[in-house]
């Protein structure tokens, strides 16, 4: 075999493991950065529930006690509904929806609804609204967020769950209304779909 021919095999031999190889580590750190995004997610939505629903008042995983469900009041597509238990009785249901109609766009909450109406609590866990106007909505910003727990849909009465600019019970920012008013009305939209489907909600166990 001629010399140059020999050295532009041993050339492209040589790329090719450099390619192969560097395929590998990419493929690598990009599952592993997957691993620990998802790993974070998880933890992160650990850390809200536990926030809105006392782990102490149940002894399942939400996390893998769940099911998917679709309604319009609660966000286009598919939503998941986190269930809590305490040897297999029903304490709370965490719906995940989203409020498509937020001033700078849609607005994901976390709202957990006891077993009895009540509001457990709920939390913002991401939005786009106006920084200093809409994101008093974001329980690091101020507490107003607070203000659902222990609410139901007769506490205030149904017809008052909106803002006070539209005659409710709940405040609105100064210089912001259609950011609370959103909030409202999708812990609102969540409480009537729970008085509606309260029982399917909790049929299957996983």
């Amino acid at each position: 075999m001629r010399a140059d021919v020999r050295n532009a095999l041993v050339a492209a031999t040589v790329l090719a493991a450099f390619a192969l190889a560097g395929t590998a580590l990419v493929t690598t750190a990009e599952h592993s950065t997957r691993a620990r995004i998802a790993d974070n997610e998880r933890q992160a939505l650990l850390e809200s529930l536990a926030l809105i629903v006392d782990p102490a008042r149940y002894d399942n995983d939400p996390l893998a006690d769940t099911i998917q469900l679709a309604d319009v009041r609660l966000g286009d597509g598919p939503i998941t509904v986190f269930r809590a238990r305490r040897a297999d009785e029903p304490v709370a249901a965490v719906f995940a929806v989203t409020a498509p109609d937020g001033y700078a766009g849609p607005i994901r909450i976390l709202v957990a609804v006891n077993v009895d109406g009540t509001v457990s609590g709920v939390r913002v866990i991401a939005h786009r609204e106006t920084p200093g106007l809409g994101d008093p909505i974001d329980a690091s910003r101020s507490d107003w967020i607070h203000t659902f727990a222990g609410r139901s849909l007769g506490d205030p009465p149904r017809a008052r769950w909106t803002v006070r600019k539209d005659g409710g019970a709940f405040d609105q920012f100064t210089g912001a209304t259609i950011t609370p008013r959103t909030v409202v009305h999708a812990v609102r939209r969540a409480l009537e779909f729970f008085e509606e489907n309260q029982e399917a909600l909790f049929a299957t166990s996983n």
